[in-house]
């Protein structure tokens, strides 16, 4: 049998295990980061640097069973928990509507995740935080059951998107944001429209290309990774994707844990991001 319990290993000021659930459900997060609000994301990845694969017969790109974890699953979640919005892209919807997405955007509603709701109640939170797509293609569909759940879909785009999509995205209930101009939508203008929406604390909940946004521009605050200690090798991708950042971007270790129950061992580590000069950026 295994112990359900963490280490910690830095940073913490715990001397002792102590459970995994709460983790990060019971931590004091931050209401605003460097570009107004706090802007976090959270990753899971192997030891050489895997958080998807590409299947050899459909030649779809997941998070594959030998990556994925029920561990990590729950702190993605109660990292959630702390959101006033969600960070999504068109991508994400794409993959959802074809059925190869991980999963609808959290909170989840097995009976795992009560108390994530009940957290959320009694800080006087929503029961689901709002939804932000970042999308310069408008070639999505927005899913009924987010706005069945009550919550706002906003999605940002560029000032040059095709304004037949905006309005079909619209009629689905949606509310369109057109920002920069170009083929992109830049950092800084999706932490800006963040601000102005009223929301103090978003959760990036997307992939490589849009959290590569947010690091080239410097409006990303915090990452916390999971590391399995596990070699997958294959085709996949790393959590972040586009061109070198110049200047490189650095991190400064905050927390670091150690799963005593997994029987492949993993890190859970939070890191702040240093401050520095922005770089170019690119998203999807």
């Amino acid at each position: 049998m295994h112990d359900d319990r963490v280490l910690p290993l830095f940073g913490s000021g715990l001397p002792l295990s102590r459970p995994l659930k709460g983790l990060y459900r019971d931590q004091t997060f931050p209401d605003h980061g460097r570009a107004g609000p706090w802007i976090y994301a959270n990753f899971v990845q192997t030891l050489d640097g895997r958080i998807s694969l590409i299947d050899e017969l459909s030649g779809v790109e997941g998070v594959a069973a030998s990556i994925a974890d029920p561990r990590d699953w729950r702190l993605f979640q109660e990292l959630a928990s702390h959101a006033d919005v969600l960070l999504s892209s068109g991508r994400y919807l794409r993959d959802l509507q074809a059925g190869t997405a991980q999963d609808i955007l959290p909170l989840g509603g097995s009976p795992d995740f009560l108390d994530l709701h009940a957290s959320r109640r009694d800080k006087g939170l929503p029961p689901q935080p709002d939804v932000l797509v970042i999308s310069a293609s408008l070639n999505f569909t927005v899913p009924q059951l987010l706005l069945n759940q009550g919550r706002t879909i906003h999605i940002l785009t560029t000032a040059d998107a095709d304004a037949a999509l905006q309005r079909q995205r619209e009629s689905e209930g949606a509310i369109v944001h057109r920002l920069d101009a170009g083929q992109r939508v830049g950092g800084k203008a999706i932490a800006r429209t963040i601000g102005e929406l009223g929301y103090q604390r978003a959760y990036c909940a997307t992939g490589p290309w849009v959290f590569h946004t947010l690091v080239a521009d410097r409006v990303l605050d915090t990452l916390f990774l999971t590391t399995r200690h596990r070699l997958v090798a294959g085709n996949g991708g790393s959590f972040v994707a586009g061109p070198a950042l110049e200047p490189p971007v650095d991190l400064a270790l905050e927390t670091l844990f150690l799963d005593l129950s997994s029987t492949v061992g993993q890190f859970y580590a939070r890191y702040r991001v240093r401050e520095g000069a922005a770089s170019r950026s690119g998203s999807t």
